[in-house]
């Protein structure tokens, strides 16, 4: 099962990841040509759709020619004369594109590659310019408008299919696929004890793939839908040229310099691409050490607790290593960070006392290990399993299944009883009392026999039994055992003491209350008092002496039925 998680997420993982990519890719695809030319560039435009480049020339810019080119095709478009005729003029020293006998463009050395001719260049711009006129004339006819609706309703129509069954998949499959794993790592075949986390590996494997599916279930509607309306934008004129002002605004946005940092200014996609490179840097990290504990550690044999302590100082050495990697290849001279680097210094020292109180503290527990990992212990009045340790705060589980998280000063500035420390084995001590008269050699036999009857009582080192005083009222014996499982030691006890209360009862041993007893003396009796008198006396002390004893016993019984229920 643990298999096929890790399995599950790998794969969702490289999906989320491949979208990722596919993104980046077409970001870059629309931003990258602007650096690609070697020399500046622009477009000649028909109906919203770039035709071909034109460069400067002379005087002229390259701007400046497209710009007369545009709005003289733009103005023949308008004015709906058709046929609309493109000649290329030689005879002058270079070629020249005519648009209905009117100027429209020269094909200069600048516009042709090396080892072309001024002539082919011409031709080539002639057929472009003819089949993207006769496009725009088509599309301004009703007919084109109508079948760019209808295909504008398919697209919408197919989208909202692909984003239905997209979430159909999410709801009837993937979802309960791992809540289904979930449920089945969450339950194993073997009792789950008060030590094992219920959090384990498998578990948070299961919780990283629902979240993965989640996610890319998210990323592939949105593509879906961005990928629509950009279809539907390239369909109509109008729509192309919105579309086109959209693109180049994010072209401007994302490429111009707008953040000094040091000596250099970086943009918005400069930060957008060290944002992916820490954290493809952080993925990176705890997949290593995550491999590293489940494959490398766990092989070794070591306890669980040096195996995530290893595993965190790989894990955070790395990403300190990797952030100053990706810094350097990203293009930031850490030398600009000198100011910044102080004075995140003095916030610390200032500011964040508490903080860096617990990372320090954090370091002790981690390389000290005073406790680890699986150790149960007790702290400020808090029993449970710790269950992880990190540089800020470490996480117990109590025995009510309840997660606390404790800042790890805690741990160094008051008494913690660490009842795993070196050796789980520990020592239970059973208070018990017989009345008196009973027959002590049988109460020891019974004792001891109860408890190295009990599964959870060790037989090395063996149940004692010591006489321990006589109290007001009963003979008090103090049972003495051993457990390896100090976290079970409150159920332990509750089941010793009720087999000693079934052996007793079998073995006819008197488990006693509190008895109070009113004496008379005869000196006390003033003289002269009539024998009815001092009968009447007499009888109401034995009345008196009665019902203290009957009360004692039933507050005795109270408090055994409060002690039982607590325990319970």
């Amino acid at each position: 099962m643990s298999l096929s998680l890790n399995r599950h997420h790998c794969f969702i993982t490289i999906i989320v990841w491949f979208l990722t990519l596919l993104t980046s890719i077409g970001m870059i695809a629309l931003i990258v040509p602007t650096f690609a030319q070697e020399k500046p560039t622009a477009p000649i435009i028909v109906e919203g759709r770039t035709i071909f480049n034109v460069s400067e020339s002379g005087q002229y810019t390259a701007q400046q020619r497209a710009n007369d080119a545009n709005t003289q095709i733009q103005r023949i478009l308008n004015e709906n004369e058709p046929p609309i005729n493109i000649e290329i003029d030689e005879t002058k020293e270079v070629p020249i594109l005519r648009l209905n006998n009117n100027y429209l463009l020269s094909v200069t050395s600048n516009d042709t590659p090396k080892g072309r001719e001024l002539k082919d260049q011409a031709q080539e711009w002639k057929k472009k310019l003819e089949i993207a006129i006769r496009k725009a004339e088509y599309e301004r006819t009703s007919r084109y408008f109508i079948q760019a609706i209808l295909i504008s309703v398919g697209v919408i129509f197919v989208a909202l299919i692909l984003s239905w069954k997209l979430n159909d998949l999410w709801q009837h499959w993937l979802k309960p696929l791992v809540k289904k794993e979930e449920v089945s790592s969450s339950s194993p075949t073997q009792t789950t004890t008060a030590t094992q986390p219920l959090t384990s590996p498998t578990v948070e494997t299961s919780s990283n793939l629902h979240v993965g599916f989640f996610i890319t279930i998210i990323i592939t509607r949105g593509i879906i839908w961005i990928i629509a309306l950009g279809y539907i934008s390239r369909l109509f004129p109008q729509t192309r040229e919105w579309s086109n002002v959209l693109i180049d605004i994010l072209k401007v946005s994302l490429i111009t310099d707008i953040f000094p940092l040091g000596n250099d200014r970086y943009s918005v996609l400069d930060f957008f691409i060290l944002a992916g490179l820490l954290i493809g840097l952080v993925v990176v990290t705890r997949t290593v050490s995550r491999v590293l504990k489940s494959k490398l550690l766990s092989a070794t044999g070591l306890n669980r607790a040096v195996q995530d302590t290893t595993a965190l100082i790989v894990n955070y050495s790395l990403i300190f290593l990797g952030t100053i990697v990706v810094l350097q290849v990203w293009g930031l001279d850490l030398s600009s960070l000198t100011v910044f680097a102080s004075v995140l210094g003095v916030g610390i020292g200032l500011g964040l006392q508490g903080i860096a109180k617990e990372f320090v503290s954090g370091l002790v527990l981690i390389f000290e290990r005073p406790i680890q990992v699986g150790d149960f212990v007790e702290v400020g009045g808090l029993m449970g399993t710790v269950e992880k340790i990190s540089v800020r705060s470490t996480e117990i589980r109590t025995l009510d299944q309840i997660s606390v998280i404790l800042p790890n000063s805690r741990f160094l500035e008051s008494e913690v009883i660490n009842w795993s420390h070196y050796s789980p084995i520990s020592r239970l001590k059973i208070p018990v009392g017989v009345a008196y008269g009973s027959d002590l050699e049988k109460v020891k036999q019974i004792l001891i026999t109860t408890a190295k009857n009990h599964r959870e009582v060790l037989s090395m080192p063996s149940p004692q039994v010591f006489f321990t005083e006589f109290g007001e009222s009963s003979l008090n014996f103090d049972l003495l055992v051993w457990i390896s499982k100090p976290y079970k030691q409150f159920q332990i006890k509750s089941d010793l003491y009720f087999q000693i209360d079934t052996n007793f009862r079998k073995q006819g041993v008197e488990v006693p209350f509190p008895q109070r007893d009113l004496h008379f003396r005869s000196t006390d009796v003033p003289q002269g008092m009539s024998p009815e008198l001092l009968e009447s006396l007499a009888n109401l002390s034995n009345s008196l002496a009665i019902w203290l004893n009957t009360n004692a016993h039933y507050s005795h019984r109270q408090d055994n039925d409060k002690s039982n229920q607590e325990k319970e």
